[in-house]
């Protein structure tokens, strides 16, 4: 699913959760035997001092004297007594500490939790006892500032997007209206100076439509959902189609073809959203090429899999911006020329309609070449 800006949401894996609930039982097992254990020793301890007390009033002279002979039955009584009493609320204290001690906890896991709604870069501390919801929590903690701040960066992103896209709209329409200005104030011109101003006018035309419809993909792909219409397709045939269709432009830039394509490649697939992801390639192949450089196209039939190649020959990507080239608004050039250039969708686009196929996209560059390689299943409803 597409989705520009929206709610993160971190998956809970049912291998985690199981693992969690064996450590529970674990626990719960432990608490068990300590909680029995204490209330074995509690009792053993109380009947030793109750027999060491009895021990040692029975033992003096004034136990045994006529005198005390009437208050030896209450005596005895009242030691009794209150051993059972000691007995009982003995027990009933220690039952007492270990019914509060998991309220604590919730308590402690409580807190965590809301502190998780606006997560810092300090960690989740809990008892040693909750150590794995203690590492279960942070590891959400550590996912949500990661999420946070890639929802930061996009929509940074957007903003300066936003901000490029209304400068180089006003520069192309600036240059339209200077030129039929002109015209206009100047009827005598020469012939030839009126195509030149009119063949300008219209170049400015064209990239002014361009970046309108960019600002129309933003708007659409920021709140639509892509739906895969899959059709049996002849992928050679459809190939060649769009590399045919962009020969004006590659002969406007001065590059030049190489197509590796067999014939009769047949896949299942949703033809319009596939064409729309190597459309979105091949320009930004050629909008990278070096001028008098070759663009290699290949399509490479595998076992129950198709692999396409598209590669250019332009200046290396760093490594570090290698990495990032799918993402949504992300530019090569930080400083976007109004000549040149896109939204920084095209290559964040074909990513998500190849991944809608179940196939695989990557990027490669090195020794001043850039590989685009994708690898699609026969049937678009099956993984690669």
């Amino acid at each position: 699913m597409w989705k520009l800006f929206g709610e993160w949401v971190i998956p809970l894996s049912k291998q985690n959760i199981s693992a969690s609930r064996i450590v529970h039982k674990k626990t719960a097992m432990k608490n068990a035997v300590k909680f029995l254990a204490l209330l074995v020793g509690f009792e053993v301890g109380l009947t030793m001092i109750f027999w060491l007390v009895l021990i040692l009033v029975t033992s003096t002279d004034l136990y045994y004297s006529d005198a005390f002979l009437p208050w030896k039955p209450l005596l005895q009584i009242l030691m009794y007594v209150g051993f059972v009493v000691l007995s009982i609320l003995g027990c009933y204290y220690i039952a007492y500490r270990f019914q509060l001690r998991p309220l604590e906890y919730l308590d402690d896991v409580t807190e965590a939790a809301q502190l998780l709604a606006t997560p810092t870069d300090a960690p989740v501390s809990l008892p040693p006892e909750l150590k794995n919801i203690e590492d279960d929590l942070n590891t959400v903690r550590v996912q949500n500032l990661e999420s946070q701040k890639a929802a930061r960066e996009a929509e940074q992103r957007k903003n300066d997007l936003l901000v490029y896209l209304a400068h180089d709209l006003k520069t192309p329409l600036t240059s339209v209206l200077g030129y039929l200005k002109l015209l206009e104030d100047e009827p005598d011109i020469p012939p030839e100076l009126i195509s030149k101003y009119t063949g300008i006018a219209r170049t400015k035309a064209e990239r002014l439509e361009e970046l309108i419809n960019e600002f129309f993909e933003i708007t659409r792909f920021s709140t639509n959902k892509l739906v895969l219409e899959p059709a049996s397709t002849n992928l050679s045939r459809m190939l060649m189609q769009i590399t045919y269709e962009f020969n004006p432009v590659l002969k406007e830039k001065e590059l030049q073809w190489e197509l590796k394509i067999p014939e009769n490649i047949e896949i299942v697939c949703d033809v319009d959203k596939l064409e729309r992801a190597i459309d979105n390639l091949i320009r930004n192949a050629v909008n990278y090429s070096f001028p008098n450089s070759v663009i290699k196209f290949t399509l490479i039939p595998l076992a129950g899999s198709v692999q396409i190649c598209i590669q250019n020959k332009g200046n290396t990507i760093p490594p570090e911006k290698l990495e990032r080239i799918f993402e949504q608004f992300y530019r090569l050039d930080a400083a976007r020329s109004s000549d040149t250039g896109g939204a920084g969708l095209g290559l964040a686009i074909a990513r998500e309609i190849i991944e809608l196929h179940h196939g695989v996209i990557t990027a490669y560059s090195a020794d001043e070449w850039i590989r685009f390689t994708i690898r699609l299943p026969l049937d678009c409803q099956k993984s690669v």
